[in-house]
C-alpha cells in the first residue's frame, strides 16, 4: 500500500513563498511519475505540476508557470513543490499524486495513489 503524506503548507502573504514537501512509503519512487493538485472551495481539483520518474521532464498549468518548480529526490522517496510569488488565487488544499510505472500526465484520473493534502492560504 502506497502513502502520500504532504507537509510544508501555511499562511503566508502574496508575494511570499511556500516549499511543499510530499513524502512517499514506496521501495523505489523512481517507479513512479508523481504530481500536485490543487482544490480551492467551491472548485474542482486541478492539475498544478508533474514531474517525470527520472525528473527529466516536468509538466505546469498555464496559472503557475514560472512561479512554481516540481523536483524530486528519489534517494529521499521525496517529491517537492517550491511556490514563489503566491497569490491568493493559489489559496487550496494541495494534494500529491503517484502513478506506477508510467509518464507524467496532468489528467487526475490516471493517478493511482493520493494524500491527504496540505492546506496552502495566500493573504493579500
Amino acid at each position: 500500500q502506497v502513502q502520500l503524506v504532504e507537509s510544508g503548507g501555511g499562511l503566508v502573504q502574496a508575494g511570499g513563498s511556500l516549499r511543499l514537501s510530499c513524502a512517499a512509503s514506496v521501495r523505489t519512487l523512481s517507479n513512479y511519475a508523481m504530481a500536485w493538485f490543487r482544490q480551492a472551495p467551491g472548485k474542482e481539483r486541478e492539475f498544478v505540476a508533474t514531474i517525470s520518474r527520472s525528473a527529466g521532464n516536468t509538466y505546469y498549468a498555464d496559472s503557475v508557470k514560472g512561479r512554481f518548480t516540481i523536483s524530486r529526490d528519489n534517494a529521499k522517496n521525496t517529491v517537492y513543490l517550491q511556490m514563489n510569488s503566491l497569490e491568493p488565487e493559489d489559496t487550496a488544499v494541495y494534494y500529491c499524486a503517484a502513478k506506477f510505472n508510467k509518464m507524467a500526465d496532468r489528467r487526475a484520473d490516471e493517478y493511482d495513489y493520493w494524500g491527504q493534502g496540505t492546506q496552502v492560504t495566500v493573504s493579500s
